[in-house]
Parts: C-alpha cells; sequence; structure tokens
C-alpha cells in the first residue's frame, strides 16, 4: 500500500475529534447511494417502458418501408424479388392503405383500411393470425352467399365501437366510388368480421380495419396496384445497414422510410424525458458531493497540524493534495457501491414479483416494466464518481497549499 493511500484510509477509519465531520460523511455516503439507487430504479423502468412501447408498435407496424414518389406503384414484384435477396430481410409483402367509414345496422366508425397479403407465410403483422382473411369468410352452418363474402379483421376498440364481433356483418364504405349519371357513387361492400386484435395502442386498436389485399385493390379500383412494399426485419437495430443497402438496389423514385423515421416524435420525446430525469435525479449525488466537499474542507482544517508535519518529513503538495482526493472518492465508492447494490436488488424484486401496480384504466401495462442495462448501470456509477471527484478538488488544493511553518506556528 502506497503512503498517500495508507494515510487517506486513516483519515477515514479514525474516529474525528469533530463528531460533526463524521455526521456529514456518513451523510454523504447515503446521498451518493440514495442518488445512485434513484437513477438505476427510474432509467431501468423508463426503459422498460420504452422497451416495451417499441416492442408493441412494431408488432404492427413494419419496421421499413418503401413507396413510390409519383405515379401508381405497380412494378412492385421486381423489387420484392431483389428485397427478398438482401441480408437481414425477413419478410417484406405489399400493402393498400386507405381512409373508410365502417357501417353497422346502428353504428358508423371512421377506420384506417390496410390491404395485406394473407397468404404470406410470414406476416408483418406477428400478433394477428392474417391467414383468416384469405377465401371465404363464412362458417359451416353459412350458406354459399356468406361463405364467399370477404372477412375482415377490426382492432379491439374499433369493434366495441361499432358493436360487433366476430361472424358479425359490416359495410365498408369508401370515398373512391364510380361516375355515374346522378353523380359520384362511393364504394360500399359487405364484409363479415373474422377476429379481433389488441395491440396494447389505441391508436391501432381503436383505428385499423384489416382485409385481403385482393378485396382492397378491387374496392378501390386499384387493380395491380399498391401503396407501397412494408418490410419486417430480423434485428431491427440494423435498420440503417439495411436501408442502406435498400437505396443502392432501388432507383430515385422510391422513398425508403425506417421505424425511427416514422416514429420519430415519439422515440425523440422518451429520450428526452430519460434524460431529463437522469439529470434530475443527478441532483441528489451533487448535494451528497457537496457534502463531501465540506466534510474535506472541515477535515483540512483540522488536520491542518498533521499536514504540516508530513511536508516538513518530505511529503509533497502533490501527495497531500492526493491523500484527501483519494478519501473523498473511496466515500463516493462506497456510496455508489451501495447504491448500485441497493438499485440492482430493487429492479430484480421490481421485475420478479411485480408489487407495484398501475391502473388498467390509465397506462396501457398493469406493472412496471423492467430493463436494466449494464452500460446504464455503468454509466451511472461513472457519472456519480466522477461529480465526487470534483467535490474534492478544491478541498485538496487547499490542503495542498498549506504553508508547514505557519501551521505549526498558529497550530
Amino acid at each position: 500500500m502506497s503512503f498517500v493511500t495508507f494515510v487517506s484510509g486513516r483519515y477515514l477509519r479514525t474516529r474525528q475529534k469533530r463528531a460533526f465531520i463524521s455526521l456529514i460523511t456518513v451523510l454523504s455516503i447515503a446521498g451518493v447511494a440514495l442518488g445512485v439507487m434513484a437513477l438505476i430504479v427510474v432509467i431501468a423502468v423508463m426503459a422498460g417502458f420504452e422497451t416495451d412501447l417499441k416492442d408493441r408498435i412494431m408488432g404492427v407496424r413494419p419496421h421499413v418501408v418503401i413507396t413510390r414518389t409519383k405515379g401508381s406503384f405497380t412494378d412492385y414484384q421486381p423489387i420484392l424479388d431483389k428485397v427478398d435477396h438482401i441480408e437481414g430481410i425477413e419478410t417484406a409483402s405489399p400493402f393498400i392503405s386507405a381512409q373508410v367509414v365502417l357501417r353497422t345496422a346502428n353504428r358508423a366508425a371512421g377506420a384506417v383500411l390496410k390491404g395485406i397479403d394473407a397468404n404470406q407465410k410470414k406476416g408483418i403483422i406477428k400478433s394477428i393470425d392474417t391467414h383468416r382473411l384469405a377465401g371465404g369468410a363464412g362458417t359451416e352452418e353459412s350458406d354459399e352467399k356468406d361463405r364467399q363474402r370477404p372477412g375482415i379483421i377490426l382492432g379491439k376498440e374499433l369493434a366495441a365501437n361499432l358493436g360487433v364481433v366476430s361472424g358479425d356483418s359490416i359495410y365498408m364504405i369508401s370515398p373512391r366510388g364510380t361516375l355515374s349519371p346522378a353523380g359520384h357513387i362511393p364504394a360500399m361492400v359487405k364484409f363479415q368480421v373474422v377476429d379481433r386484435f389488441e395491440s396494447g395502442m389505441y391508436e391501432f386498436d381503436g383505428t385499423l380495419a384489416l382485409i385481403d389485399i385482393s378485396e382492397a385493390q378491387k374496392m378501390l379500383h386499384m387493380q395491380g396496384a399498391i401503396s407501397g412494399i412494408e418490410i419486417r426485419l430480423a434485428d431491427m437495430d440494423r435498420v440503417a445497414e439495411v436501408t442502406g443497402r435498400l437505396k443502392r438496389y432501388l432507383a430515385k423514385e422510391y422513398t425508403i422510410e425506417d421505424w425511427k423515421q416514422m416514429n420519430r416524435n415519439l422515440f425523440s420525446a422518451l429520450q428526452l424525458e430519460k434524460t431529463v430525469m437522469f439529470i434530475i435525479l443527478a441532483l441528489i449525488v451533487l448535494v451528497a458531493a457537496f457534502n463531501i466537499a465540506g466534510s474535506l474542507v472541515m477535515m483540512v482544517m483540522e488536520k491542518r497540524k498533521d499536514v504540516a508535519i508530513l511536508k516538513t518529513m518530505g511529503a509533497t503538495a502533490k501527495s497531500i493534495g492526493r491523500i484527501f482526493v483519494i478519501k473523498g472518492l473511496m466515500i463516493g465508492a462506497v456510496g455508489t457501491v451501495l447504491g448500485t447494490g441497493a438499485g440492482l436488488a430493487l429492479c430484480i424484486l421490481l421485475e420478479r414479483y411485480s408489487f407495484i401496480h398501475l391502473p388498467a384504466d390509465v397506462y396501457y401495462i398493469t406493472t412496471l416494466p423492467v430493463n436494466l442495462k449494464i452500460m446504464d448501470v455503468f454509466l451511472i456509477a461513472a457519472c456519480a464518481m466522477a461529480i465526487c471527484f470534483a467535490a474534492t478538488i478544491y478541498p485538496a488544493r487547499q490542503a495542498a497549499g498549506i504553508d508547514p511553518v505557519e501551521a505549526l506556528r498558529h497550530g
């Protein structure tokens, strides 16, 4: 053990002449521990919310969307063939999107119509069995007319607003109708509800209606045309790499948009909230750092004679300063270790036992999600130690500048 470390450890372990200094040291350790624990738990919970929200959104929306800038999108089959051979792409399929009105005998509601390839082996929408849209929608007890009726899948909230369940009939009205001597006549087709889905996101559950892409083309008079191609990746975090490859393959008249661009505002707001919470909770550690600085300043005043004797024995000003820096870092390290341990333990308890419940009528989840990342824990611990180190600079410089002659004369 070096001379500097030995003296720092002795100063930390020995009982101070003034009990107030020892109390401040204990409060400093407790403050650092409390700040680090709060930071770890809050950042883990916020990361859990972000991950859960991302999973819910990406369970319904694609990772990448290809659209045509000008003109109708009719030449999509060669693009699908190219896309299927790009590394990192799990599946790609055409889609049609439009605004429609859904009507029953008593109710009506606006909806976002999405025509998808119901025969796709790996669907873009993972949580929904879209294969039920293919073919007739009727049951074995239905007559021939009902069995030939096209099927539709509705979001849970949309189905509730319309008051329909599986097996009920529903009319879809599109403004893209036909011209007649009497004027523009909207298109209206009767569908049968074959299923409902629940994503946990009201934006989708309350507005989305799914039908087979061939039925959408007929209703919207888009024979041979689509709105775009949606792509799901094997690893959504590699989206920048895959979109870079797509841009090299596709011509300039096509627009490529990934999930980060489509949800830019939402995830930017979440990241900003996470950063602000980090700064606010870091103030707890900052307050504890002021306590560390205060206790070290008072210790320097108390140990003036000791410092003078060490200097007369050959200790340099640099080594004297390092003694108090190391002591402050020891206080910070003890608080950081205790806070990290408490934070990790609390995160594990939250994840395993879910003892904090959220009101289901307010939040889309009922328990606090936890996503503990090692890099977040390391960053929090490093920031806490950096704040503690900054708090030791002034007391260390004050101790290093003590004149041994004056200290011994007036000590």
